[in-house]
């Protein structure tokens, strides 16, 4: 085992990470295209993208020589009373590519960070107007980061029971999947009755941690319509399904209403560099211009739009845009389809949901289907050998890709995948 492995053990507190009994992590050394490799030369198709971070493949070129430029002439200034074009020219680039309704950027660090933003906007937006409306509507199942905010809007479970009584209350909603799509809409109804409700926030069409769950766009454009008559702010939380996830740049791509506030982070740099974005309408800025100093927004991050981080998700962009990219996020979206009509129905799986570029494969298990089935480790382990790194959540197996991947490495991950459906549960 890598000395690295070894030193990592005695200093390093990993997230996620069951402590007792802990394996030794993997010892990384280098990554390049779809390939991380070891300390002993064996390498693995990343099929889970890095926590969903990488669209471009390891080690891009193009990235890195960006980051690098921007690194010789500026790699930080504090963003409150300074500016500079890489956070500029990002800005006008993402509006290009969001709703027509989106007209400002604010940055922060990382997906939690952006839905803080986005919440805290909301809730402040109604307060300088003097609106006592601070209830915020919620999907259940939903996961929308780590900090106190973002454990308050998402299903209270394993990932924040422990913090349960700093929560503030939301009222929850049950998920519009197919067949529950009226209970949903009824539920949205009733809790817009009451007069001190702030905004609806929302993983749009793909609900990420909470076991890639999906529906669809046609029950989320119902549930905007009423919170829009009732002047409720929506924010959609596309810090998963954002920059091409779902097939679109956004999953809100899909809808013919829009969100007020949209929440973005993971892809936005190509997984180099760690960025947030909350996008907001024209009307929600509006609410913060005052004579009164006190209705200002008073939050900030000391890195908030650094200058290499926004070149690195400049240079993303980039990529995004090429037809090339575009013909990759197709390619695999129909591979993915071909993988989902082939194994629907299959006796091992509970499920098969497929949107875009991520493709999810619910196993049949005894124990309870929650994000600690031990489930998760054996596919894990099952993967690895066949040179393949996932991370399921519990019993849910995924997909979601970098999008240089070829189509020889996909059929490997549909060979693996068969060989698992065909051992499943003895493996």
């Amino acid at each position: 085992m890598s000395n690295i492995s070894e030193r990592d053990k005695k200093v390093v507190w990993h997230p996620f990470t069951h402590l007792k009994n802990a394996s030794l992590p993997l010892h990384l050394t280098r990554g390049e295209g779809v390939y991380l490799f070891d300390d002993a030369g064996n390498k693995y198709i990343d099929a889970f993208s890095s926590w969903w971070v990488n669209l471009h493949g390891h080690a891009n070129n193009h990235i890195a020589t960006k980051i690098y430029e921007q690194a010789k002439t500026l790699e930080q200034v504090a963003f409150s009373n300074f500016t500079h074009e890489p956070a500029v020219t990002l800005a006008e680039r993402l509006l290009t590519h969001l709703p027509a309704n989106q007209a400002k950027v604010f940055y922060s660090d990382n997906g939690s960070t952006s839905v803080e933003v986005a919440i805290k906007m909301a809730i402040q937006y109604n307060h300088n107007q003097g609106k006592k409306k601070n209830k915020i509507i919620a999907l259940e199942n939903a996961y929308h980061g780590d900090t106190f905010g973002s454990m308050s809007v998402a299903e209270r479970n394993v990932f924040n029971q422990a913090f349960d009584s700093f929560l503030f209350e939301v009222i929850h909603i049950p998920v519009p999947v197919q067949g529950k799509e009226h209970a949903t809409l009824t539920a949205l109804k009733k809790a817009l009755e009451k007069d001190d409700i702030c905004a609806f926030i929302f993983e749009p069409l793909v609900q990420g941690a909470g076991g890639m769950v999906m529906y669809e766009p046609g029950i989320l454009n119902q549930l905007l319509q009423e919170c829009k008559k009732n002047e409720c702010i929506t924010i959609a939380d596309e810090v998963m399904t954002g920059f091409g996830r779902t097939g679109k740049f956004l999953a809100c791509s899909y809808l013919t209403e829009q969100p007020d506030i949209i929440c973005l982070s993971k892809g936005i740099t190509g997984g180099f560099m760690p960025l947030g974005a909350t996008t907001c309408t024209q009307q929600i800025f509006d609410g913060f211009i005052s004579d009164d100093k006190t209705k200002t927004f008073y939050h900030g991050h000391s890195y908030t739009a650094n200058p290499l981080a926004c070149a690195a998700a400049n240079a993303s962009l980039d990529l995004l845009e090429k037809p090339e990219t575009e013909k990759q996020i197709a390619m695999i979206s129909s591979f993915f389809e071909k993988m989902k009509n082939q194994f629907e129905g299959n006796k091992a799986l509970i499920d098969c949901r497929k949107r875009g570029t991520i493709l999810a494969l619910e196993l049949k298990i005894n124990e309870s289907t929650t994000y600690l089935n031990p489930a998760s480790e054996r596919i894990t382990n099952f993967y690895l050998k066949k040179g393949i790194i996932v991370r399921p959540l519990g019993n849910i197996l995924y997909f979601i890709p970098p999008y240089c991947i070829n189509e020889t490495e996909l059929k490997h991950l549909e060979n693996t995948t068969k060989e698992l459906l065909e051992l499943w549960p003895e493996v």
